[in-house]
């Protein structure tokens, strides 16, 4: 008898019970032969999908110190860079007033050597016969002329010595202008390399928050502290000096006002734009708790805070939110990153002020802030 799975003992046949029960583990079998699934294969995509979203977050927001660092270094070169220029006009200007020194002391010196050789020796003539048979009386002539050679002649040593001390301080300026131009080249190919990988980085972002507002599913991210340097410690710290309030992203250009009419909007534009790039850190401009998060529709990614005093700010077309619903927060921390979601031409951060949290409650936010000291 042909062997099923599993060895059968024996030559006797087998019931229908034992025949049926064969069978099962026969099919049992053709399972174990096909595979089941790896335990080790990787997390469902609904759970990948949050993981690198953190990832290509931490990635912008470490580019962006990264890049604004080599920027204010590059900035420091340029700024040695026009020193030099300035030093190195400066010592030209002194090398030409040396030169032009040096060329009257000589003409002022051989003058004189020329008048002395003309007159066999003196340069003074006697103003008769008695005085110049007298030898005293002609080294009493000659004395002032003699000491006036000597006071040329030491100016002129004394203008060569400062000459070829500007001489050697030209050549070693040089020197360093040949080495900090170098150092200003690679700072700047830094520069140009950094902001490559932050542009491609800032992409990917944009792509990322695309598709979780597709999904519906625009999870509140963590926020990575030591990819952002110490920028949200920063910006609080500066809120905290300024008062209960700040703007609510740095480096900006203000671009749609509130109340203005266009395209893009059903009706009139409800807030205040700002032009930024995707992945700016967005700041609470005061403290309050985080009311409201939107994932979809024309604002896009978006979240709303409300405030101590009453007043409701919103911040829209987000590429990620770093709180969630019931969170405090406080005057300068980052609670998103700017991006492009939802009915946007291009990144920027879309701030309402308002007196509720739904829309169709907003005041024009910039004479709010202005009379809160934020001045934009």
């Amino acid at each position: 008898m042909r062997r099923l799975c599993l060895p059968i003992r024996g030559p006797r046949l087998l019931p229908k019970a034992g025949a049926a029960a064969l069978a099962v583990l026969c099919v049992l079998c053709s399972v174990c032969a096909l595979g089941f699934p790896s335990l080790r294969s990787g997390p469902p995509e609904a759970v990948r999908v949050p993981d690198r979203a953190s990832r290509v977050t931490s990635e912008v927001l470490r580019l962006t110190v990264e890049a604004e660092e080599a920027r204010h270094r590059y900035e420091e070169a340029q700024h040695v860079a026009r020193a030099h220029k300035v030093r190195a006009q400066e010592i030209d200007r002194r090398l030409q007033g040396r030169r032009a020194v040096s060329d009257t002391l000589r003409e002022d010196l051989g003058s004189a050597a020329r008048a002395q050789y003309r007159t066999g020796g003196f340069t003074t003539v006697p103003a008769d016969d008695a005085e110049a048979d007298d030898p005293f009386e002609l080294m009493a002539l000659q004395l002032p002329d003699a000491r006036r050679r000597a006071r040329l002649a030491w100016m002129l040593d004394e203008d060569d010595r400062k000459s070829r001390s500007l001489v050697a301080e030209e050549q070693e300026l040089i020197a360093e202008q040949v080495s900090a131009d170098k150092d200003r080249a690679q700072l700047q190919a830094h520069v140009r390399a950094v902001e490559a990988r932050l542009t491609a980085a800032r992409a990917d972002l944009d792509t990322m928050a695309q598709g979780a507002v597709e999904s519906g599913r625009c999870t509140p991210l963590p926020l990575d502290r030591a990819a952002a340097g110490g920028g949200t410690a920063k910006d609080q710290a500066v809120a905290q000096a300024n008062g209960r309030w700040t703007r609510p992203v740095t480096s900006y250009q203000l671009t749609a006002g509130f109340g203005g009419v266009g395209a893009n909007w059903a009706s009139t534009h409800s807030g205040q734009d700002f032009a930024v790039p995707s992945g700016t850190p967005v700041r609470s401009i005061g403290a309050g708790t985080v009311v409201a998060t939107g994932c979809g529709g024309a604002f896009g990614i978006s979240l709303v805070v409300q405030h101590d005093d009453g007043w409701y700010s919103q911040y829209a077309h987000l590429a990620a939110m770093f709180v969630t619903p019931g969170q405090q927060v406080r005057a300068g921390q980052w609670i998103g990153m700017s991006g492009t979601t939802g009915n946007s031409t291009g990144p920027h951060l879309h701030f309402e002020i308002r007196t509720s949290p739904e829309f169709g409650s907003a005041v024009d936010p910039v004479p709010w802030l202005n009379a809160r000291g934020v001045r934009l």
